[in-house]
């Protein structure tokens, strides 16, 4: 074996020594590299879009501020108006006298027999615009009945006629209804002639005429605030749960009277014929039309030998129809004429609701319900 000398073993441990301090470097290098923060590579990616979400739009909720229900149709009007007491005029309905002037403009239309085959007609008016025609020139104008008056005072109504029988007379002043006539009173100078036309199918009145013999009368304009009105209607256009369709329906008062209506689907409402004929407002050409029909049996006969007629209205009841959107279904009434009350009811026995819109009354006679056909 070969022996190590001093000096070869100095050089061994120097060389030794220095492998154990670059050792030591090279591991101090690599714990320092190895403490580095450590950044991350920048990632560039597309920019995610965020949809636009677009408000919903905010639905004006109306309110009706300063609207009411009309007590007629049902439909809104400001205020003021529905407060104010309607106008029931007395309409002269033989085919001579037709067309009438401003009965388009009517709310509710009546129709009954008087004398001798012939039937009247009674509009209801809720307001009249000055500006309309109607404001003008209302007729022709014709004497009262006492079942009209009666009629006429389930409404709060103020009653416009020309002359009346001597059972009208009679009735109205029992009931107290307030009441202007061509005749006598307060009304005398509100109504006008028209001398193209034969007396005394020639009486009409205004707006102005109205006014004036209510102002010079002193007459109550607004209704109490014990009214609660004559009729429920429906919120919204209602078509009846009924298997009853009615595109149809004709009224055979007499040989001499048989008016119809026909049902125009597409704007809902029965259109109104009589004498052959479209029965239109003089004043505007316009077809009289009506949402709603309604059908009132009554007890019905000829109260003297003139054949003027008379009914059972106090405290009575009935049956009858209603009529609308193409559908029909049974109803009954009943009337207090003590309080003025008239209410219809349907086949449960709650009180008839009605879709908004004008309405058609025929007060017909209950032994002659056949003589009303549906088709």
């Amino acid at each position: 074996m070969k022996k190590w000398n001093k000096a070869s073993r100095n050089a061994l441990l120097a060389g030794l020594l220095f492998f154990i301090v670059m050792l030591a470097f090279a591991c101090k290098k690599k714990e320092k590299e190895d403490t580095k923060e450590v950044i991350a590579p920048t990632i560039t990616t597309a920019a995610t879009k965020v949809p636009t979400v677009t408000p919903e739009p905010t639905i004006a909720i109306d309110t009706h501020e300063g609207e009411a229900r009309s007590f007629l149709t049902g439909e809104w009007k400001a205020e003021e108006e529905v407060l104010k007491r309607p106008y029931a005029v007395m309409f002269n309905n033989i085919e001579y006298a037709s067309p009438q002037s401003g009965i388009g403009d009517a709310d509710i239309l009546y129709e009954a027999l008087v004398e001798g085959g012939i039937t009247r007609l009674m509009g209801i008016f809720d307001g009249i615009d000055p500006e309309s025609e109607t404001a003008k020139r209302i007729g022709s104008i014709r004497s009262a009945r006492h079942y009209y008056a009666s009629f006429a005072d389930e409404y709060d109504a103020i009653f416009v006629h020309f002359g009346e029988t001597t059972y009208a007379t009679k009735a109205m002043k029992k009931s107290g209804i307030d009441h202007l006539t061509g005749s006598y009173g307060i009304g005398v100078n509100s109504f006008y002639r028209d001398a193209s036309i034969k007396s005394p199918h020639n009486a009409f009145t205004s707006l102005k005429g109205i006014e004036e013999a209510i102002e010079k009368g002193n007459i109550r304009t607004d209704h109490e605030e014990a009214y609660e009105g004559h009729y429920s209607f429906y919120e919204e256009d209602t078509v009846p749960e009924s298997e009853n369709d009615v595109n149809k329906v004709t009224f055979k008062f007499s040989n001499y009277t048989s008016p119809y209506f026909t049902y125009d689907a597409e704007n809902k409402v029965y259109l109104r014929f009589q004498f052959g004929s479209e029965h239109i407002d003089a004043n505007t050409g316009i077809q009289l039309s009506f949402k709603n029909i309604l059908v009132q049996f009554v007890k019905e006969w000829d109260i003297d030998s003139n054949g003027y007629q008379t009914m059972e209205l106090a405290d009575a009841s009935g049956t009858g129809y209603y009529i609308t959107n193409g559908k029909m279904v049974r109803i009954t009434w009943k009337k207090n004429e003590s309080t003025k009350v008239m209410r219809y009811y349907d086949e449960t026995g709650e009180e008839l609701t009605i879709n908004p819109g004008k309405t058609y009354i025929a007060v017909f006679p209950d032994h002659k319900t056949e003589n009303v056909m549906m088709e």
